[in-house]
């Protein structure tokens, strides 16, 4: 039970932190939080090492220094994900990505070697000293960097807790994350069989022990630096999509390899396919993720993706090792094996990476709204009117349009959205939503693409006359006091609609 529960000690974080650490990447500097958790990092491994030397070592003591150690890199793992493109051009993400699984696995392979190299030679501090000198390299290397800057919005941060509600909703209504979280719902479950029962592999039926294991995570390795060295020319020769079935076939091929495994030269050719698919898959579906996100949202976003990865592989290996109890572990390979074919077309048609070739870089191209009253940053909800009028011949176009900026409006943190059609003036059209505040209107405005401009520009070509716009602030007796006391004090500006025109837009704005 207490060599379960390291395991658990370690991955358990994951679920509970990953997503606030999103949320955390987005509001703070991801440079900064990184220095401050590797610190952490370090000194729970001196203290570790310190009660290791004194031979006061215990469960407990090893149970707490692993999930401080497992909730530190949860924290880290949004900001690692986060800093890539800073690093990296967007051409060069696959590579990257590629490289990071390879450095992954082969420390899944080489450093239990090398820590029992350090045991026997240095004794058994060793590997926790050694791994905080290293700790303060990683700092080192943080602090030398220096990222370009951001330009400054000028708005105060956002909250908290609203800010991971806005990162789940935008996960949500963004089409393309969504088709890259179902394909990974569609693979690591499955390939999440061999990390869980390659040890039983190795011990039942080859009959070997730890030298063979030892063996197999080498094969894995191998075969990922295989996979990242194939990884852009196959991209290049068949896309995105294949790539990633190629990289769930794959995976099925050696799941079933390791199923009839007997001898080891089988084992290690399904290892050597198994590394290379998983870099192959992992890659795709991280760089998928990636271009999806805009800069504003791009931690939460991917912590909702390894939330996604960590629990499917948490739960999937948990459920390969009851069906292997029960079925017998080549039963559980090969259902896993045909589990990853079948997955495929199944989900054929959410596509990959189709984000690529949008502009997520902010529009700035609304104008902000001027009140007649002073509106407080945490006044709301917001509600905003947006008054459309086009040809009746224009109709079909206009609401498949409106549909596609009611997804942009929700993704950016509007709620209750809907588009009401007069039915007694024909061809006018009233788009309605709720912003929880001013301030989170504020946000929202700066989150607009050139992406979106362009949607929005479309329905302006099918309008007969400008939108008017309309904002009104939810009433509240303490807010009409207010009022009372600040009327007047700001003369009232009419307001412009949100697309740009090179004369004012006809609109409207009141605040109640």
């Amino acid at each position: 039970m207490a060599v379960s529960l390291v395991q658990v000690a370690t991955t358990l974080p994951m679920f509970l932190i990953t997503l606030p650490a999103g949320a955390l990447t987005d509001i703070i500097d991801a440079r900064k939080l990184l220095i401050g958790v590797q610190l952490a990092i370090v000194v729970v491994a001196v203290v570790f090492a310190t009660v290791v030397s004194i031979h006061e070592a215990t469960p407990t003591a090893l149970l707490t220094a692993n999930f401080l150690l497992g909730a530190s890199g949860a924290l880290m793992s949004p900001a690692w994900l986060a800093i890539t493109p800073m690093l990296v051009s967007r051409e060069e993400l696959d590579g990257a990505t590629a490289a990071n699984s390879v450095g992954y696995n082969l420390s899944r392979a080489v450093g239990p070697a090398l820590g029992g190299v350090a045991i026997a030679t240095l004794g058994i501090a060793a590997p926790f000293w050694i791994f905080g000198i290293f700790g303060v390299g990683v700092i080192a290397a943080l602090l030398w960097w220096r990222p370009r800057r951001k330009c400054s919005k000028g708005l105060p941060a956002e909250r908290f807790t609203s800010a991971i509600r806005t990162g789940l909703r935008y996960a949500a209504n963004n089409r393309h994350l969504r088709a890259t979280l179902i394909r990974a719902l569609a693979f690591f479950p499955f390939a999440s069989a061999y990390w869980a029962l390659l040890p039983l592999v190795a011990r039942h039926q080859m009959n070997n022990g730890p030298e063979v294991y030892g063996a197999l995570l080498g094969a894995i390795g191998a075969g990922a630096i295989g996979g990242s060295f194939a990884l852009t020319w196959l991209k290049a020769q068949i896309g995105p999509d294949r790539l990633g079935a190629l990289g769930a076939l794959g995976t099925a091929l050696a799941l079933g390899l390791f199923a009839v495994a007997r001898e080891p030269i089988v084992a290690l050719c399904a290892s050597a396919i198994a590394g290379a698919s998983w870099t192959v898959a992992l890659a795709t579906l991280y760089v998928s993720a990636q271009v999806a996100l805009p800069d504003w949202v791009r931690g939460r976003g991917l912590a909702v993706f390894l939330t996604v990865y960590f629990g499917a592989m948490t739960a999937g290996s948990a459920a390969w090792g009851e069906i292997a109890g029960f079925e017998g572990l080549s039963t559980a390979l090969l259902i896993a094996a045909v589990g990853a074919i079948v997955a495929v077309p199944l989900t054929w048609r959410w596509k990959l990476q189709t984000a690529a070739g949008l502009d997520l870089t902010p529009a700035m191209h609304w104008r902000a709204p001027v009140f007649a009253v002073k509106v407080e940053n945490d006044q709301g909800p917001i509600l905003v009117t947006v008054e459309y009028r086009i040809e009746a011949k224009e109709r079909t176009a206009f609401l498949e349009a409106i549909d596609e900026i009611g997804q942009e409006r929700k993704r950016d943190g509007a709620f209750a959205w809907g588009v009401f059609e007069d039915a007694a003036v024909t061809g006018r059209y009233v788009e309605t939503f709720l912003i929880e505040s001013w301030l989170e209107l504020r946000h929202l405005r700066e989150r607009v693409t050139n992406a979106d401009r362009m949607l929005e520009e479309q329905i302006r070509r099918l309008l007969i006359s400008p939108p008017q716009v309309t904002f009104l602030v939810a009433a509240t007796e303490r807010r009409n006091r207010h009022r009372q006391r600040s009327w007047g004090r700001r003369a009232p500006e009419q307001l412009p609609a949100p697309e740009p025109t090179p004369q004012p837009a006809s609109a409207t704005q009141a605040a109640a």
